[in-house]
């Protein structure tokens, strides 16, 4: 099994999340409780208002915290411009002190959150943009000169100094389509996230193979977060394989708290820290 498991709180920040002081103070729980991680989704347009900028809260909470890893998860690029995220990532990676990690994606448009501003929906467009935007941020990252003529962004910048702080990029997936595979294989991690399951360790371990196959080195560190309910602490029973998924390859457990869960169950389920595998 793999011994350097991490896990993390995973929230909604819209609805009862919706208010930045509430998940500032989850985030600083979630620290005292042992929790390793606080990542916030990524929502322009919602049905449960209020809603929260993920960026503005991820400085606030890296202000008020001292260990845990935060991120957005997931961040689409095709919906934010590649340079304000590189930006945004900058300034949290150094409040943080180097504990982000950016998780990102094409999104999604279920809830109108490109359709509403007359941004491109189509999942092509929206892959291109972030293969172009992904490139993009990481040289701004490092400092290099952009002269970049693309057929979505035009960037011309000079070399500056690189970032402090490396900073790790997640790249979701929704599907094991090949080519997100491949994406997938150039970041420093994957975040599998299906919508109409949850994941098992057989699917964990294909795509670990998938990911092998498609380049990446087996030496090369690379993490697998997997979202679900695990903890002891919600009022139902869950039957969640743990051990199993870590035996498969997943790196992070990410305990998904949504916006319909009761606010104080929620805190019960960040007070009472990581399950156990």
């Amino acid at each position: 099994m793999n011994e350097n498991l991490r896990f993390a709180v995973y929230l909604p920040p819209f609805g009862p999340f919706g208010d930045p002081n509430v998940l500032v103070e989850l985030a600083v729980r979630a620290e005292a409780a042992g929790w390793d991680g606080v990542f916030l989704w990524d929502h322009v347009v919602t049905d449960a208002m209020p809603i929260a900028d993920p960026w503005t809260t991820l400085a606030a909470i890296a202000q008020a915290t001292e260990n845990l890893l935060l991120g957005p998860t997931v961040t689409p690029l095709a919906r934010r411009r590649p340079w304000m995220v590189a930006r945004h990532a900058s300034t949290v990676s150094r409040l943080s002190q180097g504990r982000l990690i950016v998780g990102t994606g094409v999104g999604v448009d279920e809830s109108g959150d490109f359709s509403s501003f007359g941004e491109p929906t189509d999942l092509a467009t929206r892959s291109a943009m972030l293969t172009e935007g992904l490139e993009l941020m990481r040289a701004m990252w490092a400092g290099e000169a952009i002269q970049h003529d693309g057929p979505n962004y035009q960037v011309h910048l000079a070399a500056t100094e690189p970032e402090p702080h490396r900073i790790p990029v997640w790249m979701a997936s929704s599907t094991n389509n090949p080519r997100v595979i491949s994406r997938a294989s150039g970041c420093d991690g994957i975040f599998p996230n299906p919508e109409d399951h949850e994941l098992i360790p057989e699917e964990i371990a294909h795509i670990r193979q998938e990911l092998h196959r498609s380049g990446l080195p087996a030496d090369r560190p690379f993490d697998l977060a997997v979202r679900g309910n695990a903890s002891p602490a919600w009022q139902e029973d869950k039957n969640v394989d743990l051990r199993g998924l870590a035996q498969a390859g997943m790196t992070w457990w990410l305990e998904s708290l949504i916006h319909f869960d009761p606010l104080n169950l929620s805190m019960a389920v960040v007070d009472a820290g990581p399950p156990r595998v």
